[in-house]
């Protein structure tokens, strides 16, 4: 695979311990990414990093069980992690997704990578291209980062600073005369919305939301949610006052 997903997970989420293994509908909140994940047409594949720490274990089970890779690598330096996990797969264009995002929008991601891929043909142009960390225009949880192993391996190579190890891309984003930047923006401003599971206010709001709209034969779209939402609009409130925790708040979540 030249273009995968890395999806960071873990099992000691500070805030809700254990929530991407919640069990949402016939599966769990990592199920439902990952079933998002395969509907994308741009991915060669998905890829789980997940800690070397024996907490840990039922996410290398879940991997098995989802049909997909799992990576084990540092618990504290996410950085090193991904730079590993990218070296080992031989990786050429890497995405970095979360896992408590069950409502991933693949049809966004496929946009994302579609464009990267055009802008670095024949010569790169973009080295790191983001719908949240430049300018946030699309939901939290809806949040993917794209780009070059070489801006990887740039900033596995430079970065100092533990909030850099620890959330591998803000040395990216925070240096644009050191890496190509681009932002990824919807046309319809969609920021105010919460779609992530890092608070138990989220999880009630999510568990609703699927149980309203989950059908057995394939992912409810974007679309249909905000037309819930709309039709709706106290759902939203279920989850409204959740305030982000990382000191860089433009990345929706960390170490998840």
């Amino acid at each position: 695979m030249k273009t995968a997903a890395i999806v960071q997970a873990r099992m000691s989420s500070t805030r809700l311990p254990g929530k991407v293994l919640f069990p949402l509908g016939n599966t769990t909140v990592l199920g439902q990414l990952i079933a998002r994940l395969k509907q994308s047409q741009q991915l060669g594949g998905v890829i789980i990093a997940v800690p070397e720490s024996p907490k840990d274990e039922p996410l290398v089970r879940e991997a098995a069980n989802l049909g997909v890779e799992c990576f084990r690598g540092d618990e504290h330096d996410l950085l090193d992690r991904f730079y590993a996990a990218a070296t080992e797969f031989g990786l050429e264009t890497i995405v970095r997704i979360t896992s408590d995002c069950p409502f991933f929008d693949p049809y966004v991601l496929d946009e994302m990578l579609v464009h990267f891929a055009a802008a670095n043909e024949p010569e790169t142009t973009i080295d790191y291209s983001t719908n949240c960390t430049l300018k946030r225009t699309y939901p939290r949880g809806l949040d993917a980062e794209v780009f070059t192993f070489e801006a990887l391996e740039r900033t596995f190579n430079e970065a100092q600073q533990p909030l850099e190890r620890e959330h591998v891309t803000p040395y990216m984003y925070t240096n644009p005369d050191r890496f190509r930047l681009d932002s990824h923006e919807n046309e319809t401003d969609l920021s105010h919305h919460r779609w992530v599971v890092d608070t138990a206010e989220d999880w009630r709001f999510i568990y609703r939301v699927h149980e309203l709209l989950n059908r057995p034969d394939r992912p409810f779209t974007t679309a249909e949610l905000l037309e819930l939402l709309e039709r709706e609009p106290e759902l939203a409130g279920m989850n409204a006052e959740v305030t982000q925790k990382n000191a860089d708040n433009r990345f929706a979540h960390g170490n998840e």
